[in-house]
């Protein structure tokens, strides 16, 4: 349980040729792996398109927000 409420781990990611830092807590690091999994994709293709449909927002929220709210999109909704 401890892994599950510790602290924002920071990450680098790829996308568009160009890494990105992106801090998420471990739990949804695990979500993200397993959703790029699912999906067969490496995990920078799947933060890419979170980020390709986040910027089309008229105020987009950060990235690391966006992957929250999609991996939670994804859960509700099976």
């Amino acid at each position: 349980m401890a892994r599950r409420s510790s602290g924002p781990i920071k990450r680098s990611v790829m996308i568009a040729g160009h890494a990105t830092s992106i801090s998420l807590e471990p739990i949804f690091w695990d979500a993200l792996r397993r959703a790029a999994e699912a999906e067969s994709l490496p995990l920078s293709a799947l933060v890419a398109r979170i980020d390709a449909a986040r910027i089309t927002d008229d105020q987009p929220a950060n990235l690391a927000s966006a992957i929250r709210v999609w991996l939670f999109d994804k859960a509700i909704r099976g």
